[in-house]
């Protein structure tokens, strides 16, 4: 299940993941891939071993939008897990 945030068309947004406990031991190794929908715009990314973060930009009011984001691991796993955006005036 993707987790909810609620976004006005204007704000310029961070969504941060934390995989630690998904990762154990493990660690994030590389560059995350994100899937971000058009209407939405990917202003910045970044990650450390054990999360990821996304600032968002943009989205149409009472648009509802799927961000995902794909990890790969030291030890070789690969993880995606998914945000729902729903953008209202606020």
């Amino acid at each position: 299940m993707s987790e909810l945030f609620l976004k006005d068309p204007n704000e310029k947004l961070d969504y941060e993941e934390d995989w630690s406990d998904w990762l154990g031991d493990d660690t994030i190794t590389g560059t995350p891939v994100y899937t971000v929908p058009t209407g939405l715009t990917n202003f910045e990314t970044s990650n450390n071993t054990t999360t990821t973060t996304i600032w968002l930009t943009g989205g149409t009011h009472g648009q509802e939008y799927i961000v995902s984001v794909k990890v790969t691991t030291t030890g070789g796993r690969i993880g995606e897990r998914s945000i729902k955006i729903i953008v209202r005036n606020r």
